[in-house]
C-alpha cells in the first residue's frame, strides 16, 4: 500500500469513527426525546386531550426547517424526518388513550 493510500485509509477510519459516535448521539437523543413525548402522551391521556396538536406540529416543522437551513442541512430531509418522528409520537399518544 502506498503512503497516500495508507493516509486515505487512516482518514477513512477517522471519519467512520466520527460517524459511529454521531449515530450513537442520534440514538440516545431520540430515546430521550421519546421519553419526553411519552410523558406528554400520558398527560394528554390523563386530561383527555387529543393525541395530535396540528398547530404545535406545524410550528415544530417550521422551526426545524429554519434550524436545518442554519445547520446547512437539506430542509426537505429535516421536514421528512420530523414528520416521521411526529407520526411515531402520535401513535404512542394514541396508545396511551386506549
Amino acid at each position: 500500500m502506498t503512503d497516500s493510500a495508507a493516509r486515505a485509509q487512516a482518514l477513512l477510519k477517522d471519519h467512520r469513527e466520527s460517524i459511529d459516535r454521531l449515530d450513537a448521539i442520534l440514538v440516545y437523543t431520540l430515546a430521550e426525546r421519546f421519553k419526553q413525548t411519552q410523558a406528554v402522551g400520558r398527560l394528554k391521556a390523563e386530561y383527555n386531550l387529543p393525541p395530535a396538536d396540528p398547530s404545535r406540529e406545524a410550528s415544530q416543522i417550521e422551526r426545524l426547517e429554519w434550524l436545518s437551513r442554519e445547520a446547512d442541512l437539506d430542509p426537505e430531509f429535516a421536514k421528512k424526518f420530523l414528520n416521521f418522528v411526529i407520526a411515531e409520537v402520535i401513535r404512542h399518544h394514541e396508545q396511551h388513550q386506549k
